[in-house]
């Protein structure tokens, strides 16, 4: 358990709170060139495909679900998942990210056939589901996490999604989402798939009605895992965006506060190597200022996104458009795969 009362989870709350934003920015600005001294940022060409939207999880901040027998529930075919994968590797793409509902009527066995099926027909890298699928995996077919796990990397698994982090302070989860995953189960899929050899992101959703304490306790644990284990490539965190869901009388919260939130995560995080920023969520705009704030990486093209979107959320970009505000911004953009490697372009 994080001690709040240690002095440097006050002292880091002390500066969440009262540190004046550019302060803040120009603290997380120098963590980042500590850590990448190089004028670069980077990017990935990927794709969000979300094989289904049926889901008994019930979380009150998504509008991208449908409960089971919704008319407009879904399950992707095998084949039209490789269509997608065809399509984004014609643009240079070069991973899935692929994450989905708990859905109760998928076998186990359709997750394995998938993988395979992908590696043979559209080979390319899988970066797919979310400790929450995985502990949902383990709970609905009788499984440990660690069983889950390396049968899902077995049949062709390469990395796991931060998704469904939240907020990993409990009191907050079971207010939001008490059907899923609880915030020590989330940290125990990340470190035992780190113990098996895999990498992962993580990721922050604030603005759930949390305390600026949680958010710093969400930091503490990541840290505390990371410190272990090793296994995070990189933070990404974003505000809740409320409309069409449960939560949408939930004020909104502003650019300053993303802003903030991204800066002392760059500086309380200090052994996970990348920080992503969102555009996504935050407009082009903001995602070139959060590169002054602690990013270094642009994140993904998005060529295609649905869970952000369902809550009326729809900033969208090109490559040419990604790579020009990269570099107004004063950096080399370069593209890279999951694990931060560069991708070297022709001559």
């Amino acid at each position: 358990m994080v001690d709040r009362s240690a002095p440097e989870f006050e002292s880091s709350l002390e500066l969440y709170q009262r540190a004046s934003l550019l302060e803040l920015g120009g603290l997380a600005d120098a963590a980042r060139w500590r850590l990448h001294p190089e004028n670069v940022v980077t990017y990935i060409v990927d794709r969000n495909i979300n094989y289904t939207n049926v889901c008994v999880a019930d979380c009150k901040f998504c509008a991208f679900y449908r409960r089971p027998k919704h008319l407009e529930g879904y399950v992707l075919s095998f084949e039209e998942i490789g269509r997608k994968i065809d399509e984004v590797k014609a643009l240079g793409g070069v991973q899935i990210l692929m994450q989905g509902g708990h859905n109760p009527y998928i076998p186990f066995q359709w997750y394995l056939d998938l993988m395979c099926y992908i590696k043979r027909h559209h080979p390319i890298h899988i970066h797919a589901f979310s400790p929450s699928e995985i502990d949902f995996f383990a709970g609905r077919f009788g499984m440990t996490i660690e069983e889950v796990i390396r049968e899902l990397v077995a049949a062709g698994l390469d990395s796991v999604p931060g998704g469904g982090g939240e907020i990993l302070v409990q009191e907050v989860r079971d207010r939001v989402a008490g059907k899923k995953a609880g915030a020590d189960r989330w940290l125990e899929v990340m470190e035992t798939a780190h113990r098996l050899g895999l990498k992962t992101s993580v990721t922050m959703m604030y603005g759930l009605g949390e305390t600026l304490a949680d958010r710093i306790e969400h930091l503490f644990r990541v840290r505390e895992v990371q410190a272990r284990t090793g296994g995070f490539t990189a933070f990404i965190c974003w505000p809740l965006q409320p409309e069409h869901t449960e939560m949408a009388d939930t004020p909104k919260t502003d650019a300053m506060t993303y802003l903030r939130t991204q800066a002392i995560a760059r500086i309380v995080l200090d052994n996970v190597p990348n920080i992503q920023a969102s555009w996504v969520t935050m407009g082009p705009k903001i995602g070139q200022v959060a590169l002054r704030f602690g990013a270094n990486d642009f994140g993904s093209l998005m060529m295609e996104e649905n869970v952000v979107s369902a809550a009326g959320t729809t900033w969208r970009m090109t490559l040419p458009e990604m790579r020009r505000l990269i570099a107004d911004a004063g950096y080399t953009p370069k593209t890279r795969r999951q694990d931060y490697t560069i991708i070297e372009e022709a001559a």
